[in-house]
């Protein structure tokens, strides 16, 4: 396999991620407009606020992807999540 081919895979990774991670967050229920009811967001949340005594706790995991899916990503996070996808990629081309 070329080096074309590995930086294209790079690429395809990183770009992959950003485009995916908020459509897969509205998917399972983190939505623009809040949490949807009935999803499986919105049993992380009542999970969440059952452990901690009836609310979300601020920075924690359901309100971080919440936070994600309302304003989308922030310019660190897409940083974060495009090097994590472009790992991946570069991986598979490791593999091929």
């Amino acid at each position: 396999m070329g080096l074309l081919t590995a930086v294209a895979l790079t690429a395809a990774g990183a770009g992959g991620a950003v485009v995916l991670v908020p459509v897969a967050l509205g998917a399972i229920g983190f939505t623009s407009v809040g949490i949807a009811a009935g999803s499986y967001a919105a049993g992380m949340m009542s999970t969440a606020a059952i452990a901690n005594g009836g609310g979300v706790a601020a920075g924690g995991v359901v309100a971080v992807l919440q936070s994600v899916g309302m304003a989308g990503l922030s310019t660190a996070t897409t940083a974060a999540v495009g090097s994590a996808g472009g790992a991946v990629g570069a991986a598979l081309a490791v593999l091929i």
